[in-house]
Formats: C-alpha cells, structure tokens, sequence
C-alpha cells in the first residue's frame, strides 16, 4: 500500500519543480488532505489464492 501511496503522490504532487521545503511541505500537507478526504483506499484484486497460483514457489500450500 504504501508504494501505491507514494506512486500516486509522486505523480500527483512532486510532478514539477518545487522552490523550497516550505513549499514542498504546504503542497504535501494540501494533497494529504484532499486524498484524506476522498478516502482513497486501496482495490485489492489479487487474492491469497490467485497468489498461490501465480507465485506457487512463494506462497506453498500447507497440508494437512
């Protein structure tokens, strides 16, 4: 999550060139916000088990 976080405010943010940290830091602050306030949240669509099939070497299945 915290990659898809910083992925989306990498490009929704610091897509340009900021002067200085007071800028940087109001300009965090304002996104923090507004992303806060549409309560992004993260779709997850790869299950457990659709992980156990693509990436079978990393996620074994435990017998019983």
């Amino acid at each position: 999550m915290a990659a898809i976080a910083l992925s989306a405010f990498t490009g929704q943010c610091l897509d340009r060139r900021i002067p200085d940290i007071e800028t940087l830091r109001n300009e965090t602050r304002a996104w923090e916000k507004r992303r806060n306030e549409r309560h992004k949240g993260v779709d997850w669509q790869f299950t457990t088990q659709h992980a156990r099939i693509k990436l079978k070497r990393l996620y074994p299945q435990i017998q019983e």
